[in-house]
């Protein structure tokens, strides 16, 4: 909690919590105004994709941006037209005029606000906290990541879009929190000047962009258990994701009720076991074989999501959805610390950024299959495939990069 001692860090993280909270109710409020509007599980794919879209088309502008520009000009920019985009739907509720097409443009606007504001969020912190203090820092965002935008935003959400008359009127609940962020972003103070003399580590213009991408990538192929991580996170995303975001709310509805306090509800239990996954596996040592019990946890997962696609009892998807974002949460601890630990320090953020993109290429392309698939598959097949598959993809990557070999070879005091 030292961190926050800080003023103008405790102005950044008061705004990151209350954008956060908004992006969790978002979650529900999109849905439901896909629904309202006439939508889907096509025209919701649509949606999901576009907001997918903005944020990887817009990951790296927005890194650049935030070398370039000052961080805190850019996090107000970003809290501006987030401000606007949710206003829109907010304002259009309110005349009964709510469209696909309206909801999609404004999935893609916050997608790509998210990709220029949490790179300019991270090169800001160095710069208002001393350094001893930013690993604290970084430990509350994660900590509340998953608190509020997969279990509070999207229960208060629920509730909110069941009192309303029309789930886009529970889009000004999203309004107050974007309002009110961006107040706080105003008081924050401009940064320190940076030391006299300091000089970047990188090569300058166009060709030293280039040769440290190449170092980067060439590190990340050279590295087995980094590059089929990499390519196990990509596939997952490829079979899990979409039926999660899109078929997930669909299958809730038939089954469950219509009553979007259930879904919101599912939502916030599956966060709250991504907070007990992080709090678990950060309060024990690091295991020994630390890549067989990370693929084994991320592997086994998602199985319980094959449950979540038969299953007819609210109870049974509940428990299933605590399970696997109980299991994705405690690799993902284990997953950030190795690349801390074993990613050569001057390439890190290259490493990370690679991390990202590749993990999440495919996130766009399962947003926009999961709707079209349903329509030609049974949906208990794609949830069975969307929870053993991913296991399947676990283990290759374990057998094909020698996981057992490398953690042997390359032991980690805990």
């Amino acid at each position: 909690m030292r961190p926050l001692a800080h003023r103008d860090f405790r102005m950044l993280f008061g705004a990151v919590v209350l954008s956060i909270f908004g992006a969790g109710m978002w979650a529900v409020v999109m849905v439901y105004s896909v629904i309202d509007a006439g939508g889907g599980p096509v025209q919701l794919s649509l949606v999901a994709a576009a907001n997918a879209v903005g944020l990887l088309g817009c990951a790296i502008p927005g890194g650049i941006a935030a070398d370039r520009v000052q961080r805190r000009i850019l996090l107000r920019l970003v809290a501006l037209v987030d401000l606007l985009a949710i206003g829109s739907v907010a304002v259009a509720g309110v005349f009964g005029v709510v469209t696909i097409p309206h909801l999609t443009v404004v999935a893609f606007a916050l997608g790509a606000g998210a990709g220029f504001f949490f790179p300019a969020y991270s090169a800001i912190l160095p710069r208002i906290l001393p350094p001893t203090q930013l690993l604290a820092a970084n430990g509350l965002e994660g900590a509340i990541r998953p608190a509020l935008q997969q279990a509070a935003g999207p229960a208060a959400a629920g509730v909110l879009v069941a009192a309303v008359l029309a789930p886009a009127h529970a889009a000004w609940g999203i309004v107050a929190a974007h309002a009110v962020a961006l107040v706080l972003l105003l008081f924050v103070r401009p940064e320190p000047a940076a030391p006299e003399g300091e000089a970047r580590d990188v090569p300058e213009g166009v060709r030293g962009v280039l040769h440290d991408l190449r170092e980067a990538v060439g590190f990340t192929v050279r590295t087995p258990w980094l590059l089929w991580s990499l390519l196990f996170a990509s596939g997952w995303v490829l079979v899990f994701l979409g039926p999660e975001e899109v078929l997930l709310p669909f299958l809730t509805r038939d089954r469950i009720g219509e009553d979007p306090r259930l879904f919101g509800f599912l939502l916030a239990i599956y966060g709250l076991g991504g907070v007990a996954g992080s709090v678990v596996v950060s309060s024990m040592r690091l295991p020994r074989r630390y890549l067989t019990v990370m693929m084994t946890v991320w592997g086994l997962s998602t199985l319980p999501f094959a449950i979540v696609g038969i299953t007819y009892q609210y109870w049974v998807m509940a428990l299933c959805l605590f399970l696997v974002g109980f299991g994705f949460s405690y690799g993902n601890v284990i997953w950030g610390t190795l690349l801390q630990r074993r990613v050569p320090r001057h390439m890190l953020g290259r490493v990370s950024s690679l991390d990202f993109f590749v993990s999440l290429a495919l996130m766009p392309l399962s947003m926009a299959l999961a709707g079209p698939l349903a329509e030609v598959v049974p949906i208990e097949t794609i949830f069975i495939a969307a929870g053993v598959i991913p296991l399947i993809l676990a283990a290759v990557a374990y057998v094909v990069a020698h996981m057992a070999h490398d953690e042997i070879a390359h032991p980690l005091e805990t």
